[in-house]
């Protein structure tokens, strides 16, 4: 680490100036994200079908997903057939899901959906330590008619219930799944942030290859599951 790798060093009085400056930003950014949820919650719907999924018990129903609750979040976790791991992104950002029991006071659950066979996704799901409930979509159309088809990358659906019908509200994939995430916001908080070639960054700061600083499965598997 060098000294061009360090920010300047100033008195408070100027470093509280410039924070100031800095958390008028970070201010509208709030607001801004803010109108985006009122957007999201003004969004039109779609009624699906009655789809039929793989569970660790057996055959459920899409609206089964749901439990007890009117809402239901989706992560569709990418899956290749044969693979030793499973793509790292998905199993790292999901691997933050440890305590989900809260969202039941938002009358809400939040659950993965993979294309992998669910005895596979389930043996995988093992050996990773993942603490979220999994359920299959390999033998239904339903991965493919939200975004998530076989072979596809990941999404986040989120769905509406209305009795024993099921209406889609949300969809994201890409980027757009950060802000489901705790790591990368404390991550972003860091003077280095994630250290990552696209970022913008003062000369001198450390900058490595995306993706290099993430885990891989076999890592997340060796500090949580039983792989």
């Amino acid at each position: 680490m060098t000294a061009s790798a360090f920010p300047p060093v100033v008195d408070a009085a100027t470093w509280e100036k410039e924070l100031a400056e800095l958390r008028v930003r970070e201010k509208a950014a709030t607001r801004e994200l803010d109108a985006i949820a009122a957007q999201r919650r003004r969004l039109p719907m779609v009624e699906l079908p009655d789809y039929t999924l793989e569970s660790a018990d057996g055959p459920v129903r899409l609206v089964d997903l749901f439990e007890d609750e009117p809402q239901l979040i989706v992560y569709h976790h990418m899956w290749q057939d044969g693979a030793e791991w499973q793509c790292s992104g998905c199993t790292g950002f999901t691997s933050q899901f440890t305590r989900l029991e809260g969202l039941a006071n938002f009358d809400a659950r939040f659950v993965i959906v993979t294309q992998g066979p669910i005895d596979e996704a389930l043996a995988y799901r093992d050996r990773v330590g993942n603490a979220m409930t999994w359920y299959s979509t390999a033998n239904s159309p339903f991965g493919s008619d939200v975004g998530a088809p076989p072979g596809g990358g990941f999404a986040v659906n989120v769905f509406l219930r209305g009795g024993d019908t099921v209406y889609r509200t949300w969809h994201t994939d890409g980027r757009g799944t950060e802000q489901l995430g705790f790591l990368f916001g404390l991550v972003d908080v860091l003077p280095y942030g994630r250290q990552e070639v696209w970022q913008d960054v003062p000369e001198g700061f450390p900058q490595a290859p995306t993706y290099s600083h993430w885990m891989g499965s076999d890592d997340i598997a060796a500090a949580y599951g039983t792989g």
